[in-house]
């Protein structure tokens, strides 16, 4: 009996020292301040780790998470209705890569209903296998979405240097625009060369977020390009 008091007594002071030094290995990684929704993770080996998603005063684990620790690419938090349903979505992008022609974001969508719900979003390199078609040729690179073509001239590029078809997925940013989630993947022809984006605006449609639109803006033409500054897309999803 004696025994078994020391063993409890002893279980009872090493629980809170172990729960302590767990808090302790959390650091603050991104927050909105004024909605009241931080997000805290581990920080090891040049990644964020074993997030928990402070939201309004409750706490959501998600240890498979993970972003890299440049300050630069910290998550982003969102918090708007983007469903239009006259209530808010929390919305997380995180990245977990970054470099020359390189930027891998992948985005967390929730609605509250008694607690954070996930909400399935679609996979932006799916939609594009779907609605787009490309040919890659010495003389050009052909993007066609519909019945609209844009052609952008390769005959400057050495032709050893050329991809077999334009390849997508190198270049995966998400925003919230607007109050719409939306995502840009860059089309790249070359190894270091890049011909414009395929901008994707979703919409929620049966109990998931689908693409609405789906455009092609050309490098040069940045100026219609919504991820960098306007805000009126040119297929009318942004008016």
């Amino acid at each position: 009996m004696i025994r078994f008091i020391w063993l409890m007594l002893v279980v009872l002071l090493i629980i809170p020292q172990s729960a302590k030094a767990l808090t302790d290995d959390y650091v603050k990684v991104s927050s909105l301040d004024k909605e009241n929704i931080t997000l805290y993770a581990k920080k090891g080996g040049g990644m964020y780790k074993e997030f928990k998603i402070y939201f309004k005063g409750e706490t959501y684990f998600r240890p498979f998470w993970m972003n890299v620790t440049n300050p630069t690419y910290a998550p982003k938090i969102f918090y708007e209705d983007i469903n239009k349903d006259s209530m808010k979505e929390l919305i997380i992008t995180l990245t977990k890569g970054y470099g020359t022609g390189v930027l891998d974001e992948e985005v967390y969508v929730y609605r509250y209903t008694n607690g954070l719900i996930d909400e399935l979003v679609d996979n932006p390199i799916a939609i594009i296998y779907k609605n787009v078609k490309t040919k890659l040729t010495t003389e050009k690179a052909e993007v066609k979405i519909g019945d609209k073509v844009t052609t952008v001239d390769t005959k400057s590029i050495e032709p050893s240097h050329l991809f077999e078809d334009i390849g997508f997925g190198g270049i995966i940013d998400y925003e919230v625009i607007n109050k719409r989630l939306m995502v840009r993947v860059a089309g790249q022809i070359t190894p270091a060369m890049f011909i414009g984006d395929i901008i994707i605006v979703y919409e929620h449609r049966d109990k998931m977020y689908q693409v609405k639109t789906i455009e092609y803006i050309p490098y040069n033409a940045e100026e219609k390009n919504p991820f960098y500054g306007p805000l009126e897309f040119i297929s009318g999803a942004m008016k």
